[in-house]
C-alpha cells in the first residue's frame, strides 16, 4: 500500500540534507518509501518558499543551486507540488491557535488534502485535525 503525506519544512530540509537522525522513525521510513517511489509526499509550495529563503542564506546548499534540486525532487515522482489556494488560506483561518502563519498554512494543506502531515510537533496535527508522522 502507498503512503500518502504532506511534508513541513524543517522535515524536508532535513530530508535533503541527508540528516536521517533528526527525522522521527515513522518519518524517515515515509521519505524514504518517497525515494523509491512507494510513497507519495505532497511539498507546499510554501514549503519551497522557506528552503529557497533558507538556500538564499546560507544555511542550506544544494549542488546545482536550488532549481535544479527542486527539478531532482519532483522528477522522482514521490513528491508532488501542492500550490497555496484560496481553500487551503480559509483552511488555515481556522487554525490561529497555530502561532507560526507557515505552520498554521502547511497543517491546512495537510487538513484540505486529508493526508498526515510530517512534522516534529504532535500540537500542529491536533489543531488541524490531522494524524502527524513523526
Amino acid at each position: 500500500m502507498t503512503e500518502i503525506a504532506v511534508t513541513d519544512t524543517h522535515g524536508l530540509i532535513w530530508y535533503a540534507r541527508a540528516e536521517w537522525k533528526k527525522l522521527g522513525p515513522e518519518a524517515r521510513k515515509v521519505y524514504a518509501s518517497a525515494e523509491e517511489g512507494r510513497a507519495a509526499i505532497y511539498v507546499p509550495t510554501l514549503v519551497l518558499a522557506e528552503i529557497s529563503e533558507a538556500a538564499r542564506r546560507g544555511s542550506i546548499r544544494f549542488p546545482g543551486g536550488f532549481p535544479h534540486w527542486v527539478g531532482r525532487l519532483f522528477s522522482s515522482g514521490g513528491f508532488l507540488p501542492v500550490d497555496l489556494t484560496l481553500n487551503i488560506v480559509l483552511r488555515a483561518d481556522e487554525l490561529y491557535e497555530i502561532p507560526e502563519r507557515g505552520d498554521r498554512l502547511i497543517a491546512a494543506t495537510a487538513a484540505h488534502l486529508g493526508y498526515p502531515l510530517l512534522a516534529r510537533d504532535p500540537e500542529i496535527g491536533r489543531v488541524a485535525g490531522v494524524q502527524v508522522v513523526w
